[in-house]
């Protein structure tokens, strides 16, 4: 048992699959993933936004296939690319085999959308010629008329009858190597089908609640419901829909993942939401240290406190902190300890040299710390 039981995490046992060169499912970090929103077929403006994506930290990228001109430059892509891209098919089947001829790392398809079983096949025998995976998406707002029919209405044993349909068609032309998304916009929907399908099924699941809504509105419904599961041990890669830049989408996974102490990658910010007795704007020096310190990923700790109140405690916690003081005087600390003072128009340039020095101190000691951390 560990020292703080209440942590732990008891993760479902999953088989484990490759997507590319990146491992999902079993013991394998829970990744996480985003989407281009550029014109696929514009090649260079899909490959910068995949640039700052990777930047972000993103593990996987899906691309959207939906014509020829989308396929013919997904070669380009996936050239480019340094994570897997998984191509998005709806509906047309020779999408799916032009994207594994082009070097989709995996196909996102709904089997039983593809068509005819002899479809299903060629898509199968594309995908294992090509070293492809493929991940079935169900989703809330498509499901077939006739599973409609028999429930009524989307509902959680719906979504699984359907996700499991769609592994059958796979597992009948002994394809295995897939992972599996039942989404909703619904939260309480997304959650229990997933809870049932975990039960019913040891492949890797793929989690997301769909059509989530903008920055603010999208990460709270992402973060209950992607949260809840990965909490319950279930999840073993991440895609939060928002309707914002795909980075955003990448920041937003990585912050659910470090608040539930799964992943870390990069500095993890403990700030007040400030108060009068603050010693000096809180809000605004976090958001410009946020900014400015996007491009560690070394995973460490950061205390913002405006006062006294709490910024001690809070520090000894800590890599580095500040607590507010007096006269535009604040008082830093280095590994929970205090150190010196800094002035109020030093203080957020003094703040990142000392998270630089610190990160490079980190990754000095155990180099391949760094590399896990992505």
């Amino acid at each position: 048992m560990s020292v703080r039981p209440w942590r732990d995490i008891a993760r479902r046992q999953s088989r484990q699959i490759m997507v590319g060169n990146v491992p999902v499912g079993g013991d394998a970090p829970v990744t996480v993933q985003t989407m281009t929103n550029t014109p696929t077929d514009d090649a260079v403006a899909t490959i910068n936004q995949i640039r700052r994506c990777e930047e972000a930290g993103v593990d996987i990228i899906r691309v959207s296939c939906p014509d020829v001109a989308s396929t013919t430059a997904l070669r380009q892509i996936v050239r480019a690319s340094r994570v897997p891209i998984v191509a998005d098919i709806h509906f047309h089947y020779k999408r799916a085999l032009e994207a594994a001829d082009a070097g989709a790392a995996c196909l996102r398809i709904n089997p039983g959308n593809i068509g005819s079983s002899e479809r299903v096949a060629e898509v199968v025998r594309a995908a294992k010629a090509n070293g492809c995976a493929i991940r079935i998406g169900v989703n809330a707002g498509s499901l077939e008329k006739d599973l409609l029919e028999k429930y009524g209405e989307p509902c959680p044993e719906a979504l699984v009858e359907s996700a499991l349909d769609h592994i059958k068609l796979l597992q009948d032309h002994d394809f295995h190597e897939y992972k599996v998304a039942v989404k909703a916009s619904d939260v309480f929907l997304a959650v229990a089908a997933y809870q049932g399908l975990a039960e019913a099924t040891d492949c890797p699941l793929h989690l997301g609640i769909t059509e989530a809504g903008g920055l603010i509105g999208g990460t709270v419904k992402s973060s209950i419901g992607i949260g809840s599961l990965l909490w319950f041990g279930i999840g073993d890669t991440i895609r939060v829909s928002l309707s914002a830049e795909p980075e955003e989408e990448v920041r937003v996974g990585f912050e659910i993942l470090k608040a539930l102490g799964i992943r870390n990658r990069g500095v993890r910010v403990v700030s007040c939401p400030s108060c009068a007795r603050q010693g000096f704007d809180v809000i605004r020096t976090v958001q410009k240290l946020e900014e400015r310190l996007q491009h560690i990923r070394t995973p460490m700790s950061l205390s913002v406190l405006g006062c006294v109140v709490n910024g001690p405690g809070e520090a000894r916690e800590t890599d580095i902190g500040i607590t507010g003081g007096g006269n535009g005087r604040h008082m830093v600390y280095l590994s929970g300890v205090t150190d010196h003072h800094v002035e109020d128009a030093e203080m957020v340039d003094h703040i990142v040299r000392l998270v630089e020095a610190k990160a490079a101190e980190i990754e000095a000691q155990s180099p391949v710390l760094g590399q896990a951390a992505e």
